[in-house]
């Protein structure tokens, strides 16, 4: 829609002032078809200007065609195949030919999303960049769910997206809720959905065994329908805006205790969508009679993971090294991990117990281990001795025998025989 006061002076101009369309719509800074619109609208008979003829329109109807049928197809790659049928003109005109023609997909009406309360919540992952640990890099993420009805938030940061860290989320928030609503709707997340062809899904193994620890019902949304999660990635934004912009934290906790701090208090004091009379803290107040409740035992969600010891007492887990026995050197061991500690597990035995690290690169070691390590490699070189003596000399197991007898130094008796009976390195 154009100003009242600009069409009365296209009227004007061209009736009274007897000039074109094209005048009129040069002076007045607006398209040419503008004034012819407003001329038609008033009813007013003017002089259609004459089409000139275009060295495109022998293409044309092969243009036309081809869009038909390739509707995404490029700009680029349309002048491409016309170029190849002899067409002389240069890319820029066609492709805004190529614009004007264009098939449009119709208009999508949306019906407005409503929910019953405690019946549905939106879950998502938030990016809100890096932060440096030693020499790792480790993404700064935001685990998001917002109940539908009442718009109540809770946000936990995370440096990683693992899927223990998913679940964890998930077991923080319904705490915090004091519930669980019924359906909980989630974008196509790795952690969610493995694989997805149409409308056959195939869900995460471990979030089915969660939901079902939790009686809920995990739904994904449609692929490219943003508008049914629309509620957790308006969000998103809010905390980007609202409470991580410009935000000082000292550290993970830091910030975690800064954000639930803030999901209690100015989150929970605007305005709920549902109902412009109460708060979001209110709608909350009523839908959290609504929630299922929390069963007794929370379900389990520390990392878990198989690995190799090789030839070196370690374990490699999370870009780190983790000490362990030097027994168990070659054996298939269990890692389980919560965000401070790392347990290495033989099977129900810990066996060796560390605080975690978020660098990489790290050796992170028991003294214990070390020390075990360093006196069975001691123990090792004086069973060497005694072996290399009795194999050159049978008789001296004899002697050995009296040595250990008298309570003397076996190691050292061995080194002096060894010593003793070594051949000068002049004789040849």
């Amino acid at each position: 829609m154009i100003p009242k006061e600009l069409e009365a002076k296209i009227l004007r101009f061209y009736h009274a002032e007897k000039w074109k369309v094209g005048t009129i719509a040069r002076q007045l800074g607006i398209h040419h078809n503008t004034v012819e619109r407003v001329l038609s609208q008033a009813n007013s008979p003017f002089v259609k200007r004459t089409v000139r003829p275009s060295i495109v329109d022998p293409y044309m109807s092969f243009v036309l065609e081809t869009l038909e049928e390739y509707p995404t197809l490029t700009a680029s790659r349309l002048f491409e195949m016309i170029k190849e049928r002899g067409y002389p003109g240069g890319p820029d005109h066609f492709r805004s030919i190529v614009a004007k023609h264009r098939p449009r997909p119709p208009a999508e009406a949306y019906l407005r999303l409503r929910t019953l309360p405690g019946e549905q919540a939106q879950v998502d992952w938030g990016s809100f960049g890096n932060i440096q640990f030693g020499k790792a890099s480790r993404r700064l993420s935001a685990f998001v769910l917002v109940l539908s009805w009442s718009r109540q938030i809770f946000v936990r940061f995370f440096i990683n997206q693992r899927m223990s860290s998913f679940l964890r989320g998930h077991v923080e928030a319904f705490q915090f809720l004091g519930g669980v609503p019924r359906v909980l709707l989630y974008d196509n997340l790795k952690s969610a959905v493995l694989e997805r062809v149409g409308d056959a899904i195939r869900f995460h193994p471990v979030l089915l065994d969660f939901a079902a620890h939790y009686r809920y019902e995990p739904r994904p949304v449609p692929v490219r329908r943003p508008c049914e999660k629309g509620r957790v990635e308006r969000a998103i934004r809010y905390i980007r805006g609202a409470f991580f912009a410009a935000r000082n934290w000292t550290d993970i906790d830091d910030l975690n205790a800064q954000v639930l701090a803030w999901c209690k208090g100015l989150a929970g004091q605007r305005k709920c969508p549902e109902d412009k009379t109460m708060t979001v803290q209110e709608a909350y107040e009523q839908e959290k009679a609504f929630l299922l409740a929390l069963p007794d035992n929370p379900f389990p969600v520390d990392d878990k993971e198989e690995v190799s010891v090789g030839k070196t007492p370690y374990v490699r887990f999370d870009l780190n090294d983790y000490s362990v026995p030097y027994r168990l050197t070659r054996r298939i061991l269990v890692v389980m991990a919560d965000e401070k500690t790392v347990r290495v597990l033989e099977g129900n035995e810990v066996v060796a117990e560390h605080k975690r690290s978020y660098d990489k690169g790290q050796q992170i070691e028991d003294p214990a281990h070390i020390e075990e390590l360093i006196q069975q490699k001691r123990q090792a070189r004086k069973h060497r001795g005694m072996d290399r003596l009795y194999h050159a000399a049978p008789t001296s197991r004899d002697l050995l025998s009296v040595t250990a007898k008298r309570g003397s130094n076996l190691g050292l008796v061995t080194a002096n025989r060894r010593k003793r009976h070594r051949r000068p390195a002049s004789a040849t």
